[in-house]
């Protein structure tokens, strides 16, 4: 388990932490999806995990090891796939791994090179370009390649900092499907991503920073569960009035209709429909449907950093 505790970060000259305070552990065999709006710290928690950053202020434990020590004396254990690919354009697909299987970290029990590249080609399907140039290939495969490269470590966690970005459907369900196998085999996943979708289809906790401060952490259904999502769709409204008069009851999403208007409201704990549907009927509006249930992740992020993840 990674235990991270009170963890402080400040870059030189800045006027505020990029991190204050942040505590949460990753779980081995589980996803944590980390969101934020850009500029949260998200970069700046996996840089640190990595050890691309340097611990300013208090602890991360790697299965009880210090993560300074660890990697020192196991750099293998915790691995980042970065957003930017990282192989060689030049380098065909079989000579950039045989280059980084040679050089990659090697803990005990760790495979060989040939076993670790057999590996990693298998299991990202990547055996049928493997004389081709890493340019030459779409942008899917070399997210393929990328991830590939990652896992040559043979990692007990795993970073991945948006996996799927300029990727087509079909290879972002090869790589959403992976990264749950990869989970279920025991590895700890770190998942950032722009995509709500794909967080709320995989992670298994959730934990949301804003301003490097960490606003909600926890099991994904627990924390969806514990908020409510009520969907109208109205006349005699119109937007601009709609989200004026039911502000109050939690964070509002309007979506585009014809006829109508048609909005989500993230409930405040302390809401109930009724008291919404008096607020709607009380400013002269009609209500043509109603439903009530669960959130979306999306509505649960927006209620809470009341900005989108793409600011």
């Amino acid at each position: 388990m990674i235990n991270i505790q009170g963890v402080n970060y400040r870059y030189r000259n800045a006027a505020d932490n990029a991190l204050e305070s942040i505590s949460l552990e990753v779980q081995p065999g589980k996803i944590l999806g980390l969101l934020g709006p850009n500029g949260a710290g998200k970069t700046t928690l996996i840089s640190l995990l990595s050890g691309n950053l340097k611990l300013q202020s208090g602890s991360i434990l790697v299965d009880g090891t210090d993560l300074q020590n660890l990697h020192k004396n196991n750099p293998a254990a915790v691995c980042l796939a970065p957003q930017d690919f990282a192989f060689y354009p030049s380098l065909t697909v079989g000579e950039n791994l045989t280059f980084f299987a040679r050089i990659s970290p090697k803990g005990e029990g760790r495979r060989t090179a040939e076993a670790q590249i057999e590996f990693a080609l298998d299991f990202c399907q990547l055996s049928h370009v493997l004389k081709q140039p890493a340019c030459s290939l779409s942008g899917g495969l070399q997210r393929r390649l990328n991830l590939a490269i990652t896992l040559l470590a043979s990692p007990n966690y795993l970073l991945l900092d948006e996996p799927t970005v300029g990727v087509d459907p079909q290879t972002r369900a090869f790589i959403l499907e992976s990264v749950k196998a990869l989970s279920q085999s025991g590895l700890g996943v770190v998942y950032t991503s722009h995509y709500m979708e794909e967080v709320e289809a995989i992670a298994d906790q959730l934990a949301i920073i804003d301003g490097g401060k960490l606003l909600r952490y926890g099991d994904k259904s627990a924390l969806l569960e514990s908020r409510s999502s009520l969907c109208l769709k109205l006349v005699n409204l119109s937007e601009e009035e709609s989200r004026a008069k039911l502000a109050e009851f939690g964070n509002v999403e309007v979506a585009p209709a014809d006829d109508c208007v048609s909005l989500e409201i993230d409930l405040l704990t302390t809401v109930t429909v009724g008291q919404v549907l008096a607020a709607v009927e009380g400013a002269g509006g009609r209500i043509c449907e109603v439903s009530y249930g669960r959130p979306k992740l999306e509505s649960l992020f927006l209620g809470l950093t009341h900005r989108s993840l793409r600011d």
